[in-house]
């Protein structure tokens, strides 16, 4: 009856908001045409941030976020799956839009010199020690007074 009908049609609608993409395969040609309407709309809302901003995501996350959703969407509408190379190359040509002078800071991380480095391992191994020596001569103290 109506009740299956109606389970039936929010199944398919539950199922509709997976990752899968339709059946029927990727149209790649309406792929392309889609997602510059998604770099148009972060191009438009990025113009908001300061460009020495641009580097920061934190300055732009959400737009970033939406935009990232915005090509997904349009991929799976076509039947495609996201991300797929054609979507990822077009999300790196805005990537080179908006982010080309973006470095990214690596730290090269490098040992203490000896003076230090020795007495940091050294002092808790000690410790270590002496306490343990200080556990067992109470615990036999102990013993003899009781």
């Amino acid at each position: 009856g109506w009740r299956h009908l109606a389970f039936l049609v929010i199944l398919t609608t539950l199922s509709s908001l997976g990752e899968s993409p339709p059946v029927g395969g990727c149209n790649e040609k309406r792929m392309l045409a889609m997602l510059p309407r998604c770099g148009k709309t972060f191009a438009e809302k990025m113009m908001k941030v300061e460009v020495w901003k641009w580097c920061n995501l934190s300055e732009f996350i959400v737009y970033y976020e939406s935009f990232t959703n915005c090509t997904e969407v349009e991929t799976n509408v076509v039947g495609c799956y996201w991300p797929n190379p054609l979507a990822e190359s077009f999300i790196a040509g805005v990537h080179r839009q908006f982010f080309q002078n973006c470095s990214v800071d690596r730290q090269d991380w490098e040992d203490p010199p000896d003076e230090i480095l020795i007495p940091l391992i050294t002092v808790p191994v000690l410790l270590t020690i002496a306490m343990t020596g200080v556990v067992v001569w109470r615990s036999k103290h102990t013993e003899q007074v009781l």
